[in-house]
């Protein structure tokens, strides 16, 4: 596996790439755009991981796997792709109200 950090310099995923999920080994699962490349004399899988599910601000993540190491590859849309990548946020267990907002509260019962 060779990893590397690419830059969001205005790639789009039409050149080639394919927006998917993709599995290897059946151990991981990298949601991202897939394009073949061929490095080291050999046909490769190069794909492109939307860090904290934005590319503009953040850029993209870039990992390369043989042929023989995919267990799967599912095509899928952009939306799914940047969603599957964004950073966890934890449900608020507690939701503030600002005391001047009475809307909602019936004075009559």
């Amino acid at each position: 596996m060779d990893t590397q950090t690419a830059t969001g310099s205005g790639e789009t995923a039409t050149d080639g790439w394919e927006w998917a999920r993709v599995e290897i080994m059946g151990h991981r699962t990298h949601y991202g755009r897939g394009g073949e490349e061929e490095r080291f004399g050999s046909k490769m899988i190069r794909i492109d991981i939307p860090t904290k599910g934005d590319p503009a601000p953040n850029g993209w993540k870039t990992v390369f796997y043989g042929g023989s190491s995919i267990f799967s590859f599912a095509p899928t849309d952009e939306v799914t792709v940047m969603q599957a990548n964004r950073p966890y946020e934890p449900t608020s267990r507690l939701t503030y109200r600002h005391a001047d907002d009475d809307s909602d509260i019936d004075e009559t019962a």
